[in-house]
């Protein structure tokens, strides 16, 4: 890996091309959905071996933010890693973790990781109660722990009264020459309860704008072979995108 780090440095690349260049380094990898959903205590988890789509983001980001910083330790990558994935940055619970996009997303924009263009691509405010954790509370091992299970339902109705952007599955294509290499797609869903169902990055293959992800279906990280276009309209439960920018700016 450190041939990568030593060639993103020197070629000095923007930063969505720098994520792109990090996330295509892991092509190949094997999907793995809960690789967080550890026994006991809420924990860091670091598996650079297998992702879902959100450890996989949440990875490249890190990763993206190591390099930014010169600084390519584990300890950073560590560190990078519990910046992104929990409210505030701290390690307090199941509930401390940023288990929604859109609490994910605001949380990484008050700490400068991300930036939400949504809005400047079209995107209209949507609000939507938010609930699927704690209405499948089986479905989540931490969520039997009653003190997070109130914290949890504390931090779903905060979420359900708030607007998010979402650029409309109709909108999208008038507003790709907007995305740039390397911004978060999230794809929002009309599932009860959920705010999205998909999360991975704009990847330019040419002239076309396609998707770089963990993806179940394809079993791994890929580059999808259908335009960005073409992978929203082919799931119904979408309904559309939040985009968001990385940014390079270090705390």
């Amino acid at each position: 890996m450190s041939e990568l780090w030593r060639n993103a440095l020197e070629q000095n690349l923007f930063p969505g091309d720098l994520v792109v260049e990090i996330g295509r380094f892991f092509q190949g990898a094997p999907y793995q959905a809960g690789t967080l959903e550890t026994a006991g205590r809420e924990k860091l988890v670091i598996n650079l071996a297998e992702f879902d789509c959100t450890t996989f983001v949440e990875t490249v980001l890190a990763l993206a933010r190591c390099s930014v910083a010169s600084d390519l330790s584990p300890l950073a990558f560590q560190k990078n890693v519990k910046f992104i994935r929990y409210r505030q940055a701290t390690i307090d619970g199941y509930a401390s973790r940023l288990h929604y996009f859109i609490d994910w997303l605001r949380d990484n924009e008050k700490k400068k990781v991300l930036k939400d263009v949504s809005r400047l691509l079209a995107g209209k405010p949507t609000r939507k109660k938010i609930n699927f954790m704690t209405t499948h509370r089986d479905l989540y091992a931490g969520l039997k722990n009653e003190a997070q299970l109130s914290r949890m339902l504390l931090v779903e109705k905060n979420l359900s009264r708030k607007s998010f952007f979402i650029v409309g599955k109709d909108k999208v294509a008038r507003q790709q020459a907007g995305i740039q290499q390397g911004d978060i797609i999230a794809f929002t869903t009309d599932q009860e309860g959920l705010d999205v169902a998909h999360v991975g990055f704009a990847a330019r293959q040419g002239r076309h704008l396609q998707l770089l992800h963990a993806s179940s279906k394809e079993g791994a990280v890929v580059i999808s072979k259908e335009t960005l276009g073409a992978y929203l309209r082919s799931n119904k439960k979408f309904t559309g995108i939040i985009v968001a920018r990385f940014h390079n700016a270090l705390r």
